[in-house]
């Protein structure tokens, strides 16, 4: 196997590890909702219990740990303001207390990384736009995702647009 072709297995891999990092931030975020769970306690769950595990007879992914780390503590650690920029985003009669659970998830965890420049924001907004595609087949909230965050990510880093 030549160079090239490896690096590229191994690029694909990487990417691969951050999706699923994405996918579990996303469900741990979620999960903290609807518990009375801290946030290192959902991390260790996920990192113990998730990451590569059989979950309904299918081995889950395994997941990059630093990037799920750094986005589920983000997403915490910038609550307050990731959720002003998502609802700066919606429309007035739907603040982020509306939508559905998943959804502030989803955002909060995008928000995280468009708060952060290390990735484009057009890359967070096609990952996150597969996890909402992924978790509502239906196609509506996909749209409603692109159109939120398209303008977090303008807010957040205009000079990448």
């Amino acid at each position: 196997m030549n160079a090239s072709r490896t690096d590229n297995m191994t690029g694909n891999m990487k990417r691969k590890m951050r999706t699923a990092a994405r996918l579990y931030a996303v469900q741990a975020l979620f999960q903290m909702e609807h518990s009375n769970l801290t946030i290192d306690q959902v991390r260790i769950e996920f990192l113990d219990h998730r990451f590569g595990e059989l979950m309904d007879g299918q081995e889950m992914l395994e997941g990059d740990e630093s990037h799920f780390t750094r986005v589920l503590e983000d997403a915490v650690n910038h609550q307050a303001a990731i959720d002003q920029m998502t609802d700066r985003a919606l429309v007035a009669k739907w603040p982020i207390g509306r939508i559905d659970p998943t959804l502030r998830g989803l955002f909060r965890a995008a928000g995280a990384e468009l708060r952060d420049a290390n990735t484009p924001p057009k890359v967070v907004i096609a990952e996150y736009l597969d996890l909402a595609a992924a978790f509502f087949p239906d196609g509506k909230e996909a749209r409603f995702v692109n159109a939120v965050l398209d303008h977090m990510a303008r807010e957040a880093q205009p000079e990448a647009f």
